[in-house]
């Protein structure tokens, strides 16, 4: 049955002073989005793996761009459409699918146009998009887990407060993403927004479904499924980008480094996902907080000299023994850089942070600046020299003036098990263990084993993208773009660093770069990233 209801709602799209104006369309495209309201949608009878074409809602958005100009974008929404056909929690394991089919008055034919597959996980915690009323509304799950069909554990708890890691200050509602949401359905492109399960989610037996790696498994079945139903859903199914921010980014990450993986069959297979592809074309990962296994060490080599807010010392002893890992690791991986930079050691990564990244985001961000706001600037942060339309500093510089560190250590696998990412790898009613073997060994809460889980190693090669970039995996995304703000303290600036000199390693397209005095959760180029997609997909309006 068709719904044709006609909604309508506004947005307004802003700008940051470090963005740039890019346009798709004939739309400016730089820009940030406040969310809209509409009203009811359709959904796809559960267990049916065949997309209903006719079940959606014609609404319209009103979108205004940087330049103050108003497009009018009328678009099909579905929505909550599941995605496996042995669902877990529906709630979670269902998708919204965005069509344009008019800009501005225009017709718009979206067949062959790229699909933005957008994910709003945070803190790897529950994402739903059962109660957006539109494009861009969904975010992360809280209270309680919906109903579990067929089954399966009835969730009790999801997303609290009491959770671990439910209270850190990350952008825990993935960030900008719904300002690249909009502006893809502004360009034509099809936008498909995925939930998935995380790991707060417990049945009514006290079991955990949504610890690792059910997010990765969620997404590589919500590909599946939009590859299945090609010619059903519009878009090109060979040109789906994903996109996500913080740990939806690292998920994004994942998801492109790890496509066709044969890893992942089984688990696929549990939930009834689709028998097709789950290879992605594109990956946009914002911040990503990934790599967990070395993501301690990596961020005391990067963090190790900064004090907390408080102004206290994290413990040096643990400062420098994880940093001593990091080394290791770093070397193990023979990683080169960008641009000809050579090899990536503990002992040039600082050199190459400040060459590669920092320096040119100073330079774009005082560059961009009036010549009264650059002086202004300048005289509050002496440590930068500006001569030539060039910023130059030392690391030594740069560390002062971010400051405080977020994140005491260790900061991902915690000593007392409170991290978030501790919680992520729980199994059956053990909310949180530990994930590295130093974490173990240091364990503060009275376990009588001092290792990890037998299961664990499986598990971490699952969750990480460099795992499946260092084995060369053919069926891995080949084009890159990752973002990072250089005040971020959620993470180490190596690990997106990493991802990007080991897909440039393959030879794959990588567009990297920090945005300035920019924390977690930044997007300051989004119309960049919706002309970036129209580049590499080869997609014209």
């Amino acid at each position: 049955m068709k719904h044709r209801a006609v909604k309508r709602r506004n947005i307004t799209i802003g700008i940051g002073a470090t963005a740039g104006v890019a346009a798709v369309g004939g739309i400016a495209l730089s820009a940030q989005a406040a969310s809209g309201t509409s009203d009811e949608s359709a959904s796809s009878p559960s267990g049916s793996l065949v997309f209903d074409k006719d079940a959606y809602t014609e609404l319209t958005t009103t979108v205004t761009d940087t330049a103050g100009t108003e497009h009018a974008v009328t678009y099909h929404f579905w929505k909550a459409v599941t995605y496996c056909a042995e669902p877990v929690d529906e709630t979670y394991q269902s998708l919204n699918v965005s069509v344009p089919v008019k800009i501005d008055g225009k017709a718009v034919d979206a067949t062959g146009a790229p699909i933005l597959l957008a994910n709003s996980i945070g803190g790897y915690m529950p994402s739903s998009v059962a109660n957006a009323t539109g494009i861009g509304a969904g975010g992360m799950g809280g209270g309680t887990g919906g109903g579990a069909p067929g089954g399966a554990p009835s969730a009790s708890a999801s997303a609290s407060p009491s959770a671990p890691g439910a209270n850190d200050n990350t952008n825990a509602t993935g960030g900008a993403l719904a300002s690249n949401q909009l502006l893809a359905l502004a360009a034509g492109y099809v936008v498909v927004e995925p939930g998935a399960r995380g790991r707060t989610l417990k049945s009514s037996g006290g079991e955990y479904y949504g610890t690792a790696p059910a997010a990765i498994v969620d997404l590589k079945a919500a590909v599946r499924y939009i590859r299945f139903n090609k010619g059903r859903i519009p878009g090109n199914v060979e040109r789906i980008v994903s996109a996500g921010t913080s740990a939806g980014g690292a998920l994004s990450a994942l998801l492109g480094a790890s496509g066709d993986s044969r890893l992942y069959d089984k688990l696929l297979q549990e939930i009834g996902a689709a028998d097709a592809s789950d290879a992605i074309f594109a990956t946009g990962a914002w911040c990503p907080i990934t790599d967990l296994e070395h993501a301690d060490g990596a961020y005391e080599w990067n963090w190790g000299t900064n004090a907390l807010s408080t102004g206290k010392q994290v413990d040096q002893t643990v400062s420098k023994a994880l940093q001593g890992q990091f080394a290791e690791y770093q070397a193990q991986l023979r990683l080169r850089g960008l641009n000809g930079f050579g090899a990536l050691t503990a002992r040039t990564y600082d050199e190459y942070l400040v060459e590669q990244y920092l320096q040119p985001s100073a330079t774009r961000y005082l560059a961009a600046l009036s010549a009264a706001a650059r002086e202004t600037y300048l005289a509050k942060n002496t440590f930068i020299t500006w001569s030539g339309g060039r910023a130059t500093f030392t690391w030594a510089d740069f560390l002062t003036h971010v400051g405080a560190r977020k994140k005491t250590t260790p900061a991902f696998d915690a000593f007392d098990l409170s991290a978030g990412e501790n919680n992520l790898f729980g199994a059956g009613t053990t909310e949180s263990r530990h994930f590295t073997a130093y974490g173990a060994r240091n364990d503060t809460t009275g376990l009588s084993s001092k290792r990890v889980a037998s299961d664990i190693p499986e598990k971490l090669n699952l969750m990480n993208p460099m795992y499946h970039l260092q084995r060369k995996n053919p069926g891995r995304s080949q084009h890159w773009w990752i973002r990072l703000g250089t005040n971020d303290t959620d993470t180490s600036h190596v690990v997106s660093a990493n991802l990007a000199a080991a897909a440039n390693g393959l030879g794959d397209d990588v567009n990297h770069l920090y945005y300035w005095d920019q924390g977690h959760g930044a997007n300051t180029d989004p119309g960049d990233f919706i002309t970036w997609i129209a580049k590499v997909t080869g997609h014209k309006m």
